[in-house]
């Protein structure tokens, strides 16, 4: 690597009743990709918003291409060539490319918007990273993947030498994650600097050049290049060995507890879909993205109701209409996208956790509980070890891991037959996932049937008694968790042949 760009010596950061940052230090080369990894709560995002400017340090020295500064805005530190890719990209999508990346910024002639000269040089930006698109093509309609890039050449737009980029393939596909790095390489290759945050461990093996390591507002390690290994940034992470991340001991499974045959969904009205899940056992649903996963559940979940089906709950039949239906009849959906799909943000963590039990605890079937409502925040806060400083804060104000623990206790208090996970541990970092991986355990000691989609082959191979495997639409293949393995998987859901 060559010159040191960025040098952060000591960082503290404090909040009222939190210390954020405890005296944080790392440095960042010239054409450097440095990951910067750490559980949910550990400092990452407040160093990376005192690096943008966004925020400013209690104590500590900021040294950028030699030089000490103090940013107090981030216009200020876009200006000296540093910036932040929020992982909620901020796109006006009703606004064509090269508007978006030049937002704010547009090139003027005689006081007027030059529209000829905003395009042109969007449009060069948009080639140096490969785009192949128009610049006067509408946002609205893009892919996450290309949405993403754009915010990239709206960073580039500014100049910038050091871009920060958020969890940058949160909603990507493989292909489009691809494309992603082969962008950052080519960045790299122009000198450059990435801090690249990412829970996604593959990842970080894949990009990064170093990896530095917070633990608690601390620095906890780092690793070179040829030292990047799954188990060695867990460690780090933690503080702790987890060689038995995946704890999962199949157990002798119970009767046939949900019956699915010929299933349409909307997505696909064409393609049947069967199977069977007993009680006790956890069964993965795997596939590329778009191959019909989500639409499974949300169907099962009455969330979108099916086409055609025939489906049968404890031998009786079932056909759900609206999410109401498949609750009182014990299924229960945890949805990809917690913030939109399975959270009140601006409630309280108590409300969140009884939304779902208000009319079971009402008193005469209509009068809140409120005694009730407490007593279940506080077991369900308890028991699936929520980190609140109190039930009455905000579900907004808490981390990813925190939040999906909400989203899976609202459901638990409630006793659920089935339990239908969608990429449950979706961002958020190893130690929650550890924990929901302990309660899925716990699940299915208890009789509970868990179906659960997951991207992360790694984790369908460590939980699941056996995994489905979707191809566009149709279900490619059943593999017993002897037959098991990524290779396998991975040739199903790309159309190739396997076993029912």
């Amino acid at each position: 690597m060559s010159a040191t760009v960025l040098a952060v010596e000591g960082i503290v950061k404090g909040f009222p009743g939190v210390q954020a940052l405890k005296g944080v230090s790392l440095t960042v080369a010239r054409g450097e990709v440095l990951a910067v990894l750490g559980e949910n709560g550990a400092g990452k995002s407040t160093l990376m918003k005192i690096l943008a400017g966004l925020q400013q340090a209690d104590a500590g020295k900021m040294m950028w291409q030699g030089r000490e500064v103090h940013f107090s805005s981030a216009s200020q530190a876009l200006k000296a060539g540093i910036a932040l890719i929020h992982q909620e990209l901020n796109l006006s999508e009703n606004l064509p490319a090269g508007a978006n990346v030049f937002l704010g910024r547009e090139p003027q002639r005689w006081g007027v918007l030059d529209r000829r000269q905003m395009n042109a040089q969007a449009q060069q930006l948009l080639d140096r990273l490969g785009f192949g698109l128009p610049a006067e093509t509408a946002v609205d309609g893009l892919s996450p993947g290309k949405k993403q890039l754009i915010e990239i050449a709206k960073a580039l737009a500014t100049d910038a030498q050091l871009l920060i980029m958020d969890e940058p393939t949160a909603s990507l596909s493989e292909a489009e994650t691809q494309k992603l790095f082969e962008v950052i390489r080519g960045l790299q290759r122009e000198g450059v600097s990435v801090i690249y945050i990412s829970h996604r461990l593959p990842e970080i093996e894949r990009i990064a050049d170093r990896v530095t390591v917070l633990r608690d507002g601390e620095n906890a390690g780092e690793l070179a290049r040829g030292e990047i290994h799954h188990d060695a940034m867990v460690r780090l992470m933690v503080g702790r060995e987890l060689s038995d991340f995946y704890q999962h001991q199949s157990i002798e499974p119970g009767p046939e507890i949900m019956s699915v045959r010929g299933l349409r969904t909307r997505a696909y009205p064409r393609h049947e879909v069967s199977f069977t899940l007993r009680a006790g056992e956890v069964v993965g649903l795997a596939g590329l993205v778009g191959a019909g996963r989500t639409e499974i559940l949300e169907a099962l979940a009455g969330l979108t109701p099916a086409v055609a089906a025939e489906i049968t709950l404890d031998s009786q039949a079932y056909a759900p209409q609206a999410p109401y239906d498949a609750v009182e009849r014990g299924v229960m959906l945890v949805p990809e996208d917690r913030k939109q799909q399975g959270l009140v943000l601006d409630a309280s963590v108590a409300d969140n956790l009884t939304l779902p039990s208000l009319t079971r605890m009402a008193r005469f079937g209509f009068w809140r509980d409120f005694s009730r409502e407490k007593a279940c925040a506080d077991e369900q806060i308890a028991a699936m070890q929520i980190k609140v400083s109190h039930a009455g804060q905000s579900a907004r104000q808490l981390s990813g891991g925190n939040q999906q623990k909400i989203v899976i206790g609202k459901w638990l208090a409630l006793g659920p037959k089935v339990l239908l996970l969608d990429e449950p541990t979706r961002g958020i970092d190893v130690g929650a996932k550890s924990e929901i991986y302990q309660w899925m355990e716990t699940l299915v000691q208890q009789g509970i049937a868990v179906l659960f989609v997951s991207s992360d082959l790694e984790e369908v191979l460590g939980l699941a008694d056996r995994v489905l495997v979707m191809h566009e639409g149709r279900l490619a293949g059943e593999l017993s968790r002897e037959n098991m393995s990524q290779e396998a998987i991975m040739r199903l859901a790309t159309g190739g042949e396997g076993s029912f």
